[in-house]
């Protein structure tokens, strides 16, 4: 049996090499990765639990009459929590502080950014 083996052409090669290279420094001004937790849900096993994106939105001050209730009548005191780990409901080993999570970098990215 004769086996043929493909070769790719290098201007294939080239084109996929610089698009893992644009990836990879363009990921550096990407949003980090978020999650909606309840600040006062904090396990030292598992971490703080992944609530709804709806309790982070917006400021911790209630705005008047034009949302819809809650079926609970104990709101969780959303904020977001950058690059966690998730598993499950619960997220821990993350930041409540968006420029450290951004400053955590990848390949390609400076310790400080501009702005």
């Amino acid at each position: 049996m004769e086996r043929k083996t493909r070769r790719l052409r290098s201007s294939t090669v080239i084109l996929g090499g610089m698009g893992a290279l644009a990836a990879a420094l363009t990921s550096c001004g990407s949003e980090p990765d978020k999650r909606c937790v309840d600040r006062n849900s904090y396990d030292a096993v598992n971490g703080y639990r992944v609530v709804d994106s709806s309790d982070c939105k917006g400021s911790s001050s209630t705005t008047g009459g034009k949302g819809k209730k809650n079926r609970d009548t104990k709101r969780a005191d959303g904020q977001w929590y950058y690059d966690s780990e998730v598993s499950g409901r619960w997220a821990d080993y993350g930041t409540f502080d968006k420029s450290k999570a951004a400053d955590r970098g990848g390949f390609g990215c400076s310790g400080s950014s501009g702005g």
